[in-house]
């Protein structure tokens, strides 16, 4: 059984900056492919940002490419994400995510998916004010 848990969110001003981890236990974390999600009220939870099992690929959604970047530090069984020139659409509760399930090795398969992923955490509130 894998067990996220996040931390690090909080209330910041149009403009700037926080920087949110995830730190997985239970598991072999640098078999896992890793991603954050995001769910703003009404809305359904959707794709932020995601990394390889050693991180040499990452990828992200359309609405945060050149602002975030998701990194992880498997000696640390921690995934990052650095959140830089945040805006009030940024607001939301912030997942991360495990997919424990996919095959290891070989080209690493970008997953965007809520299902792609099996393990996920309690998440952690980000607000933006503008």
């Amino acid at each position: 059984q894998v067990q996220l848990v996040e931390s690090g969110g909080g209330l910041v001003q149009t403009g700037g900056s926080l920087r949110l981890s995830c730190v997985a236990s239970g598991g072999t974390f640098s078999r896992y492919g890793m991603g954050w999600f995001r769910q703003a009220p009404g809305k359904e939870r959707e794709f932020v940002a995601g990394i390889s099992w050693s991180g040499g690929i990452t990828y992200y959604a359309d609405s945060v490419k050149g602002r975030f970047t998701i990194s992880r530090d498997n000696a640390k069984n921690t995934v990052y994400l650095q959140m830089n020139s945040l805006k009030p659409e940024d607001t939301a509760v912030y997942y991360c995510a495990a997919d424990a399930r996919g095959v290891y090795g070989g080209t690493y398969r970008p997953r965007y998916r809520r299902d792609e992923y099996n393990y996920w955490g309690q998440g952690t509130q980000v607000t933006v004010s503008s």
